[in-house]
């Protein structure tokens, strides 16, 4: 678990450092018309690593060598993160509502364990809603496949 936090730490500590780097380059002063564009994002970036400060001198002090996952704790992250997975992969070819809908319909019957037509309504009525959301309302295009194109959507 130590090594774990450390770990963690050091990737976090190479992100503020890069915010905060950024940040004084865009000018982290006050100036006339107010804070500068940088302002924001570095103090940001000092807290961010004032805390890893601390996350580092707590693990450091911690003679806890057990492993960071189990094997028993790690089988629910994969029940979520491979369908998760498999849905950005999907995506790519098929679109994000015939992705989502496939998700979906997946991870209720799979996971959820509904009855296929409940699986089938929900999966459906969540792309459907979202399309309405996003492309109609916001104005926004979500990524499409095949079948949106063939559809004229």
């Amino acid at each position: 678990m130590r090594a774990a936090d450390l770990i963690t730490a050091a990737v976090l500590l190479i992100g503020g450092l890069v915010v905060a780097w950024e940040a004084v380059r865009l000018g982290i002063g006050w100036g006339t018309e107010g804070p500068r564009s940088g302002f924001f994002p570095f103090w940001l970036a000092v807290i961010m690593l004032g805390a890893l400060a601390g996350i580092v001198a707590r693990a450091w002090r911690r003679a806890d060598r057990r492993p960071f996952v189990s094997r028993e704790s790690l089988r629910p992250v994969l029940t979520v993160l491979l369908p998760a997975a498999g849905f950005v992969v999907v995506m790519e070819w098929l679109g994000f509502y015939v992705a989502a809908f496939l998700y979906l319909a997946f991870y209720m019957r799979w996971l959820g364990r509904y009855p296929w037509p409940m699986a089938a309504l929900g999966s459906f009525a969540f792309p459907m809603l979202t399309f309405w959301v996003f492309e109609r309302w916001f104005l926004v295009p979500l990524p499409k496949g095949p079948i949106e194109a063939w559809l004229g959507l």
